[in-house]
């Protein structure tokens, strides 16, 4: 665990050994590590994660590459009218109504045919493919690491959260702060199952912990990982979904965001391992993913008038 007010740190490199153990490091101490960082953070720092550093370092500057371009160019790499993804593919800004200030182009795993991408720079395809391959193996393997930190029986989250369909990632640039406003994306919840970030030297990404914002500062090779609020709710509030935000720096900052997700058709509710089984009272009620992320989507696209409108999991609380 890193020091106080830092996010913690956790190696994954034993669930990379045949034996479990690498260095001083074994895989019980490790999973220690994450169910401590989800208790109380939400967010830790994984190194040692298999995922090279050489590519996410490629992936950054072909993105970076990208959004230079001219805003005509980047406009090609668009969805055609009609397209059957379950959010639009490619380049997208956000609209200019919203507080969020940034640019995106956002990718479904590539087997599935929706991918819009850019023809410049040469590269970027494949590096963003290979990206998503090996965050979607991160998400599996993490996904098992929480399945144990929350005492489930082996296997537990893997067969209700099997389809790999509904996950998506995101390439994004967020706009150099301005003397009037600097925020990138507000502060928010993730409402999927896992979440990892990638980001470049630039900095921004803050996490709430105590009433206090604690900066998530760059490290080379290491990937920030955060719980959403499906996991939040499983675990009836044990394991949580931290409030977090991105503040825009003079400078363009420029990050890749995985989030792991779940079927649309899912029925969300706190487990009876946390609930019944041990006497707690659940402290949410039930709801189908899909309608909950609607209703948080508009809060991006109809944004309410006021704070206390916005819709999160703390809606559903009982």
């Amino acid at each position: 665990m890193a020091a106080s007010g830092a996010l913690p740190v956790v190696d994954l490199a034993p669930f990379f050994t045949d034996d479990g153990h690498d260095g001083g490091v074994s895989r019980a101490s490790a999973t220690e590590a994450v169910r401590q960082a989800c208790r109380t953070h939400g967010f830790f720092r994984a190194v040692n994660h298999g995922v090279p550093a050489h590519l996410m370092g490629r992936a950054l500057e072909l993105s970076a590459a990208f959004f230079a371009l001219p805003d005509e160019d980047k406009a090609r790499a668009r969805a055609a009218e009609g397209a059957e993804a379950p959010l639009p593919v490619g380049y997208a800004r956000q609209p200019a109504h919203s507080a969020d200030k940034n640019e995106y182009v956002l990718v479904f795993d590539p087997k599935l045919g929706f991918n819009v991408y850019p023809a410049e720079p040469a590269g970027f395809r494949e590096a963003v493919e290979e990206c998503y391959a090996k965050l979607t193996e991160l998400g599996l393997l993490i996904q098992e690491v929480v399945n144990e930190c929350m005492g489930l029986p082996p296997g537990f989250l893997s067969d209700y959260n099997s389809d790999r369909s509904f996950d998506f990632m995101a390439a994004l640039r967020y706009f150099p702060a301005t003397e009037e406003e600097v925020n990138g994306i507000s502060a928010h919840e993730d409402g999927n199952c896992i979440t990892f970030v990638i980001q470049d030297g630039v900095g921004g990404l803050e996490v709430l912990k105590d009433g206090d914002w604690v900066p998530v500062e760059p490290v080379d090779g290491s990937i920030i990982v955060n719980l959403g609020d499906v996991i939040q709710v499983l675990s009836n509030n044990k394991l949580k979904s931290a409030t977090h935000r991105v503040v825009r720096r003079p400078v363009h900052r420029h990050s890749f965001a995985f989030f792991f997700n779940i079927h649309g058709d899912k029925w969300i509710e706190p487990l009876p391992e946390f609930t019944a089984k041990i006497g707690e009272a659940p402290r949410y009620r039930g709801f189908v993913y899909n309608e909950y992320m609607q209703l948080r989507m508009k809060n991006k696209t109809h944004p309410p008038e006021r704070p206390e409108d916005v819709v999160h999991i703390t809606h559903y609380a009982i």
